[in-house]
């Protein structure tokens, strides 16, 4: 059960990596864009693959996250059963060492997902504002060239 539940722990702190720069390149890349060629026609994520990329591995690592739990409750009975030799403090300490590995992990997957669900609702709210500003100069372009002048002619009247 130890080896087993080491395995997993490495698994998931390889994936929890790899899942938190994914959400990372992607609060770096909107950033960088600087506004104007981002709109609601640009998908999140540079693309749907990223998106799906997103939600796949976030479902890996809450399937990675349930299977550990499973294996820290085997060792939970394990330590409770009655055969168990008076090695029991080890055996306790080694528990109470993977729970808190398993409660970083699951802290650390469920902050960075928040984060990544933040970042990502400020850009489609960002995005929509941006698409209401350029509809608005697009759709009365012919008006704000026609302002434009009547203003320039009222300042040579000045």
């Amino acid at each position: 059960l130890r080896k087993q539940a080491r395995q997993l722990e490495n698994e998931l702190d390889l994936k929890l990596v790899s899942f938190s720069k994914l959400c990372t390149s992607y609060s770096h890349s909107s950033a960088r864009d600087g506004g104007r060629d981002s709109s609601d026609t640009t998908p999140l994520l540079n693309g749907s693959s990223q998106d799906r990329m997103f939600e796949t591995m976030a479902i890996e690592i809450e399937q990675l996250l349930a299977r550990l739990t499973g294996v820290n409750d085997k060792m939970a009975e394990y330590t409770n059963s009655a055969g168990v030799p008076s090695l029991n403090a080890a055996l306790m300490h080694t528990l109470q060492r993977h729970r808190d590995i398993l409660q970083d992990y699951t802290h650390e997957f469920h902050k960075t997902k928040a984060n990544f669900m933040a970042v990502r609702e400020r850009e489609n709210l960002m995005g929509s504002v941006r698409k209401d500003i350029e509809s608005y100069k697009s759709g009365s372009g012919v008006n704000n060239r026609r302002t434009e002048l009547f203003l320039k002619e009222h300042d040579h009247l000045r």
